[in-house]
């Protein structure tokens, strides 16, 4: 009661959480109001600080699913926002998120995006979702076998005479085992002189190129590729309010590991980017959760 006049104190009640503290307020709040928290915030709130708001106002998982079917709202889809989520998950998390957005929304999460995604993009995504990834064996994921895939994936990329076979590329990418898809990309630049990401660079393009690169970045240097994703959300003209949400939320945990490494390739914090890129309520907010993880003074 009276949140909706008051930002100041809404700012302060949940932009000073973690995810953690998410799921438990979201079940005592409806324990104590017979209500859902979000629909309040849906009613209070709105804009950019509105949305914010309602992820925060959801368990971790629940604000996942709510970000991916935000991202299909309208004509074409969020791609950025949608394979940020989708890629680099573990199996267990994939399957929890599945099942989650059937409990949310009655609907199949594979058949959503099969309707809202097409081409090399789909064809990414589409293994990402089968939650496949491989447990590593040292027995079966030797080297010997790494130069194979390694191989594999020059035949069917820049080896190939005509066209690329990315449904090949992807399973590899995706279900291999991070220790052995280092192994793969060590085979790949000894042989060819450069690494996987850059043979992506080379086949594919657009947000098929960038979604493939981040599946592999966050296998070797996920809070590189989260860093390089919050920056992404703020090229060009205008701010990409909705990445830029779904990433300080979602990694809002790792925001320590993921700050330096924004200071290291950016030469700036992420408070600093969130200053220059955003404003009013929703600025404060974003500074909120990240001084919850990750003071300044510190």
């Amino acid at each position: 009661k009276g949140w909706g006049s008051d930002k100041a104190r809404l700012i302060a009640a949940l932009g000073s959480t973690t995810p953690e503290d998410r799921l438990k307020v979201a079940l005592r709040y409806k324990d104590l109001h017979q209500t859902d928290l979000k629909s309040v915030m849906k009613k209070e709130v709105s804009g950019d600080f509105g949305t914010a708001m309602k992820y925060l106002s959801l368990s971790p998982v629940e604000a996942e699913c709510a970000m991916i079917k935000d991202a299909c709202k309208g004509i074409g889809s969020h791609q950025l926002v949608l394979y940020s989520i989708l890629c680099g998950r573990s199996n267990k998390d994939m399957q929890l998120l599945k099942k989650v957005y059937y409990k949310m929304y009655t609907k199949d999460l594979t058949s959503v995006l099969r309707s809202e995604l097409g081409g090399d993009l789909w064809k990414l995504i589409s293994a990402c979702l089968q939650a496949a990834e491989e447990p590593f064996d040292p027995d079966f994921h030797t080297m010997e076998k790494a130069r194979e895939d390694a191989d594999e994936i020059w035949k069917k990329g820049q080896g190939r005479f005509f066209g690329t076979d990315e449904t090949k590329i992807f399973k590899v990418i995706v279900l291999s085992p991070p220790k052995y898809l280092k192994m793969v990309n060590d085979a790949y630049a000894d042989k060819y002189g450069y690494t996987l990401i850059k043979a992506m660079e080379k086949e594919l393009g657009g947000n098929a190129e960038k979604a493939a690169i981040f599946t592999i970045k966050m296998r070797f240097k996920p809070y590189e590729a989260i860093a390089e994703t919050i920056k992404l959300a703020c090229a060009g003209m205008g701010t990409d309010e909705l990445l830029l949400t779904c990433c300080i939320i979602r990694y809002q945990d790792l925001m320590a590991h993921v700050n330096f490494a924004h200071e290291e390739l950016f030469g700036k914090s992420v408070h600093d980017r969130i200053r220059s890129e955003c404003g009013g309520n929703y600025k404060q907010l974003l500074l909120a959760l990240m001084h919850k993880v990750c003071p300044e003074d510190a």
